[in-house]
């Protein structure tokens, strides 16, 4: 209902991509009830009358996805018990976002104009979801690749289930063709000794690891599976880009994150010895043994720390261009991470800058007692205590913030001098400061704290930046005190190029 009511007054659906068909009208469960009797068991109404399903139902959220594919895109589709099923909407928004980073002229072309745009998924799965929406939403031409026979058997099923799009998609299984490349793994990204190569310009980006990410980072396990793209990806093969959803975890007790939400998922699909970061650093190597044979690399991640160490890990290896972003389904959050060996094809200039309106940080290490709520009280109480007024929501798991420069000069008073200048001269003359601060669950004892300031401009971003550290200062010490503080909060999409 939150949203609903952001909607009417004008408000925009936060993580929703503007092209995706979800973002002004989301899925009516009502309708979707009346249309498919075989929904409809699956749908009641809440006291506010609200049409809802179970999302702990695993047989609610399967047809769910079901009748979406089917009365919103014309795709046929099932997966069997216990198979990983994908949201919609949210695979959707990673669809559109490759989109995007075709659209960007700041690579060359790689194809002649009016040619099929191709890409690859890695570990497509049963459900074998982005090749049926790419061909079906935007006519794209894909190779899916998986390891495991159910998941193959599935997927030529339901690519075989829509002969309007069948021959655009075809399923490999990994790592058993006459590919490109060998499955060794690649020395250049050993953490072992780690090199730190030059980057210039890397102060513009603020994904550098610290000393702190780099000690986590040589604590990571090495991915011990099969190939990922070396080996798949066939002699002669050039593709636009390549996407992942990647395993997410190490064990399936830490995949089971959610007891709200029930997705399915096999080992296969979920874990994988080091977890997401060995399984995007093993697609990292093969990139740098491939290069140019993809424009655009790209994989969604799970964690913001494992995403700022990645980051740091291209600009290592070589790469020319890195994006990021972030994709919101309800209250969890994934990013995505995309990259390429290609020469720029124009200069970016120094004055693009990232504007710090919207912050992140993630409290890490939180004892099961300490949720998103008790968080939000917590940030409340402190900026009230400062004489800041606030209006918490608590079904929206926001609070928005209004404080004066007055009450901000007096939070930032044990700063160091240094920092005190800085918040001075860009005060300028403004008054006060509006922001909001949202809390978002990851997994179990991990919780996304994110700002977004509701004014902008320079001197107020220079202030937002500020009570934002002092926030995480609070907040880290009283939840985690046992956790060191790695590095700056820092812009939620950030690019370089």
């Amino acid at each position: 209902m939150a949203g609903k009511r952001k909607r009417k007054s004008g408000g925009e659906r936060r993580g929703i991509h503007h092209r995706n068909r979800y973002a002004d009208n989301p899925p009516d469960f009502a309708q979707l009830a009346s249309l498919y009797p075989s929904f409809e068991p699956y749908v009641f109404y809440s006291r506010d009358g609200c049409p809802r399903i179970d999302w702990t139902d695993f047989n609610a959220t399967r047809e769910l996805t079901r009748v979406l594919l089917l009365h919103d895109h014309g795709v046929n589709w099932w997966i069997p018990d216990g198979q990983l099923c994908p949201t919609v909407p949210n695979r959707l928004n990673y669809i559109h976002w490759i989109e995007d980073l075709l659209a960007l002229d700041i690579l060359p072309a790689t194809r002649a104009e009016g040619d099929i745009t191709t890409g690859f998924d890695i570990g497509t799965g049963a459900n074998c979801i982005y090749p049926l929406l790419g061909a079906s939403v935007l006519g794209w031409k894909f190779v899916g690749s998986d390891i495991t026979d159910i998941a193959i058997e599935w997927a030529n099923k339901n690519v075989e289930s829509n002969p309007h799009l069948s021959n655009l998609i075809e399923i490999r299984r990994a790592g058993t063709g006459n590919g490109v490349g060998k499955s060794e793994s690649n020395p250049i990204l050993s953490s072992e000794g780690g090199v730190l190569l030059s980057n210039p310009g890397a102060e513009n980006v603020g994904f550098l690891a610290s000393s702190v990410l780099e000690t986590e980072l040589n604590a990571k396990k090495y991915y011990d599976g099969p190939p990922v793209l070396l080996g798949s990806v066939k002699d002669g093969e050039h593709f636009d880009f390549c996407m992942c959803n990647p395993p997410f975890f190490e064990t399936m007790e830490e995949a089971g994150l959610n007891p709200k939400t029930s997705c399915g998922g096999t080992p296969a699909e979920m874990v994988c010895s080091g977890g997401e970061h060995a399984f995007i650093k093993r697609i990292i190597e093969d990139s740098v043994t491939l290069k140019d044979r993809f424009r655009w690399y790209s994989s969604m991640v799970g964690r913001k720390l494992n995403l700022n160490i990645l980051v740091s890990e291209l600009w290592k290896v070589g790469a020319t261009v890195v994006k990021t972003t972030e994709f919101v389904q309800g209250r969890t959050s994934r990013w995505g991470l995309a990259w390429s060996f290609l020469p720029v094809s124009r200069k970016i200039s120094s004055s693009q800058k990232v504007e710090e309106n919207n912050l992140s940080f993630m409290l890490e290490g939180l004892q099961r007692q300490h949720g998103a709520f008790h968080v939000l009280q917590s940030v409340e109480s402190y900026l009230s205590s400062n004489g800041a007024s606030s209006k918490l929501d608590a079904a929206a798991f926001n609070v928005d913030i209004t404080i004066s420069r007055n009450q901000i000069n007096a939070i930032l008073k044990p700063e160091t001098c240094n920092l005190s200048n800085s918040s001075n001269n860009n005060h300028g003359e403004v008054d006060s400061l509006v922001f909001r601060i949202t809390v978002f669950q990851q997994h179990p004892g991990a919780l996304l704290v994110r700002g977004k300031l509701l004014e902008r401009s320079t001197s107020i971003s220079a202030m937002f930046s500020l009570i934002f550290r002092r926030l995480k200062e609070v907040l880290t010490t009283k939840f985690c005190p046992g956790r060191a503080l790695v590095n700056q909060p820092i812009p939620i999409t950030q690019a370089r190029e």
